[in-house]
């Protein structure tokens, strides 16, 4: 239904001169108009955030109890928000709703990181000529923090920053992406519900090249917590120079199955995993390495659970596969496939698109200099490569300028312990996919997938301040 939606700045709800529209990214109806920020509102939102941070009482008992009030509301409007998410962003409902369940998660975890967050004892018997000195460390807030999220997953990853900040102490201010803004501000509804104090949490809607730039140029804010593409994260960080920084970039993540995996378990999860939300997850399978030995088990197994997939309305409850964020970055991927095609793949199934949908795509045949190899596709496209050895599939994982994570299907527990210090990436799942992640892990990669990582006890971790304290007790 069309309707405004307002920004959120110092606790209360802001209109412009200009608006975003918001489109249903299946139908391409007006979903909804936002309102813009500009300079005024940029500044509106820094300035009170660091007010809050410098004046604003909020201690951690009423922290946690902020972050439980919000957890238990995210539950309490289950059906709402996940439309919502279904709606603007794509996603299929019964995913939506698996993702408003996720966020709702994570606010729980984050409060408890709230009520322990804790120091250590320095031993003083480690190093010579202490003397009679106690240290200790203390942990405080860091700063106002500014965290930037992608569409993909327009609730969860915006909690994925916001709930750590709050823990830790920090006011945030949110500049979520402006295609699937709607959900960061019914967030910011809830958090108002719940008390937090004006000042500590701000969204402003706007484009990068203006809001974005604003908020990185701004040196009252301390901390920038972003997920989205490499090029973009390079930037933050030449922009912001030494003010900390948690990044969680791109990748073309792959998952082996090696000849003692489970065949049958790793093509129907594969087949699931490669095309959930059409793709667009960071860690969505791009690159399948198969053995050679089980290679024809595996593709007949795969192709057969991929057929089944149901593809279409994100409101439909069946819908497995839904549109791509926008017609641009389907027929994006449609030229990816066709380039590849054209020089030597083949495509195995799909490679069809209608509007914003592009159908479930596997590609066998494809290779390094392929945009479909090398590059982050973030569509619902998979490549199937077969291998010899171990070292093989191991070498072509690694041959990537990304590392986020990786899966490995193998019935070998010394394979499987000998992997991880092998694979050039942030995590390595046993028997899983690549596109796992569970919400308390510490999530992030390594070359140009980022830096830092987040899981709400390493995020608040990364957004806290450690003063190290040593009293000399002679004195």
């Amino acid at each position: 239904m069309e309707r405004e939606q307002k920004l959120f700045i110092n606790g209360e709800w802001v209109s412009t001169g200009q608006t975003h529209h918001v489109y249903n990214k299946y139908t391409g109806e007006l979903f909804c108009e936002v309102y813009k920020a500009g300079a005024h509102e940029v500044n509106h939102a820094v300035e009170a955030a660091e007010y809050a941070f410098k004046h604003v009482s909020f201690p951690a008992e009423e922290r946690a109890a902020v972050l439980t009030k919000v957890a238990q509301l995210l539950r309490e409007n289950v059906e709402d928000i996940a439309r919502c998410i279904a709606e603007e962003g794509g996603k299929p409902l019964k995913d939506a709703r698996v993702e408003v369940g996720r966020s709702a998660n994570t606010f729980q975890l984050s409060a408890e990181e709230a009520k322990y967050l804790k120091g250590e004892l320095i031993p003083s018997q480690a190093s010579p000529n202490i003397g009679s000195r106690l240290m200790y460390t203390i942990k405080k807030p860091a700063g106002v923090v500014c965290a930037i999220s992608p569409f993909n997953f327009p609730l969860n990853l915006v909690t994925h920053k916001v709930a750590p900040a709050l823990a830790a102490g920090n006011p945030v201010i949110i500049k979520p992406a402006s295609d699937t803004s709607v959900c960061a501000l019914k967030l910011c509804e809830l958090l108002e519900q719940a008390g937090v104090p004006k000042g500590y949490v701000h969204c402003l809607v706007g484009e990068g090249s203006t809001v974005g730039e604003m908020l990185l140029k701004d040196p009252r804010i301390q901390i920038y917590t972003f997920t989205g593409s490499p090029g973009v994260g390079k930037h933050i960080q030449e922009t912001v120079g030494m003010r900390r920084t948690i990044l969680e970039l791109g990748s073309n993540s792959a998952t082996i199955v090696h000849e003692d995996g489970d065949v049958e378990k790793a093509a129907k999860k594969l087949a699931k995993m490669a095309f959930a939300h059409a793709g667009q997850v960071c860690i969505s399978v791009q690159r399948i390495y198969v053995h050679q030995r089980v290679e024809k088990a595996f593709m007949d197994l795969f192709i057969d659970e991929v057929k089944q997939l149901k593809v279409g309305d994100p409101l439909d409850p069946l819908t497995e596969v839904g549109p791509m964020i926008s017609e641009k970055e389907a027929k994006r991927i449609e030229a990816w496939v066709n380039e590849a095609k054209e020089a030597g793949a083949q495509i195995a199934i799909g490679g069809s698109r209608s509007r914003c949908v592009y159908e479930p795509t596997v590609i066998t045949g494809a290779g390094k200099g392929m945009k479909v190899v090398d590059e982050e596709v973030f569509a619902p496209v998979v490549t199937v490569t077969s291998y010899e050895t171990i070292e093989e599939a191991i070498r072509q994982v690694n041959d990537s300028k990304y590392g986020l994570q990786a899966g490995v299907y193998t019935g070998s527990i010394s394979l499987a312990h000998r992997l991880p210090y092998l694979l050039e990436v942030g995590g390595v799942i046993i028997n899983d996919t690549c596109n796992f992640r569970a919400d308390h892990m510490p999530y992030g990669g390594v070359k140009d997938s980022g830096m830092g990582k987040e899981g709400p006890h390493y995020a608040v971790e990364e957004m806290s301040e450690t003063v190290t304290v040593v009293v000399n007790l002679d004195e």
